[in-house]
């Protein structure tokens, strides 16, 4: 166990408050993820094919792209996406990191240079995410829960930051339904812990069910 991941857990490990849940719903909840997310696998592998071979014709580079990003208690597990950018978009962070649009730990840039020109319309539509199937169907998020950060921005968090790691982490939340990036980190935080709260099998489906106009392009999306 990692020094972070360490340092996560015993913090969150304190508060009983945000792991009382019933073991009927974490049961009911890891079956609907695999179901779905097979489903979705499955029923979207031509899209899947029609989608990296335009990101191959649009801009050298590979079709996936793969981020370290901190889950559930402070592990650290490999997040995929569609490529959306450049190659060397992680070299060329330091170029665009002072023009950050989004307050707190988080990094959102509205015309980032690095983004490819599909990029830009995957992005809009979340069309890049959806390699994140795959790693519902390994464990390492649900469809539903708190959006996994980048180790620099979990490394700059206060204590109750890290209690959003207290869920595995998902695909879609509260954040994307109630605003995405006109939400501020410390915003973003709170949804977070008011879903951990309140958190139940109907409350996961009313979130997906709200997420869905988004595939058909988010303005507020970038």
């Amino acid at each position: 166990m990692n020094k972070l991941q360490h340092a996560v857990e015993e913090f969150i490990d304190d508060r009983a408050l945000y792991q009382n849940v019933s073991k009927s719903y974490l049961v009911s909840k890891r079956a609907f993820d695999i179901a779905a997310s097979l489903a979705g696998i499955l029923v979207l592998s031509p899209f899947f094919l029609i989608i990296a071979a335009i990101i191959k014709l649009d801009s050298p580079g590979p079709v996936l792209f793969s981020q370290d990003r901190v889950g559930y208690k402070g592990k650290v597990f490999a997040m995929y996406k569609f490529r959306s950018m450049v190659s060397n978009a992680e070299q060329l962070f330091s170029e665009v990191e002072k023009k950050n649009q989004v307050s707190g730990f988080m990094f959102k840039v509205k015309d980032d240079p690095r983004v490819t020109r599909f990029g830009h319309f995957i992005r809009r539509t979340s069309i890049d995410e959806l390699p994140q199937l795959f790693n519902v169907l390994k464990g390492e998020m649900s469809l539903v829960g708190p959006r996994p950060p980048l180790i620099r921005e979990v490394n700059k968090y206060d204590n109750w930051h890290t209690l959003r790691m207290s869920v595995i982490p998902g695909i879609t939340g509260l954040w994307q339904i109630r605003g995405r990036n006109k939400v501020g980190f410390e915003e973003m935080v709170r949804l977070d812990l008011k879903y951990i709260r309140e958190r139940n099998f109907f409350y996961d489906l009313k979130i997906i069910f709200k997420t869905i106009p988004v595939l058909v392009g988010d303005s507020k999306a970038f």
